[in-house]
């Protein structure tokens, strides 16, 4: 299982903490230290089965800045975003085989 976070995020911690109570092995990646390439958000946003747009974090300033919420972008568009701006993606990412999961993290998804 992999986790894609940033460290100082109190519900990334959240979730790594409950993995890990699970005595789930688990590989972490700090995506602001090591940021995602566009292939690499288009196969995570594949595997949630949702648009890119529902993975925007709506609270971080660079949302409004780049005017986000009148949705005019396209999904490439927001992926290129996302790639240049690690903070609008929404975290933490579990990635549990062939799922991903993003945003506060339900542990029952993992047994």
């Amino acid at each position: 299982m992999k986790i894609l976070h940033k460290s100082s995020c109190i519900t990334c911690k959240r979730a790594i903490s409950e993995i890990e109570r699970m005595k789930i092995d688990i590989e972490k990646r700090d995506f602001f230290k090591e940021p995602l390439s566009e292939g690499e958000l288009k196969k995570i946003i594949k595997m949630t089965g949702k648009k890119p747009s529902e993975l925007l974090r709506k609270k971080d300033k660079m949302f409004k800045e780049l005017d986000l919420e009148n949705g005019k972008k396209t999904d490439s568009q927001i992926i290129k975003l996302m790639a240049k701006y690690p903070g609008l993606i929404l975290r933490p990412i579990v990635i549990a085989g062939n799922k991903a999961f993003v945003g506060k993290i339900d542990s029952k998804n993992f047994k």
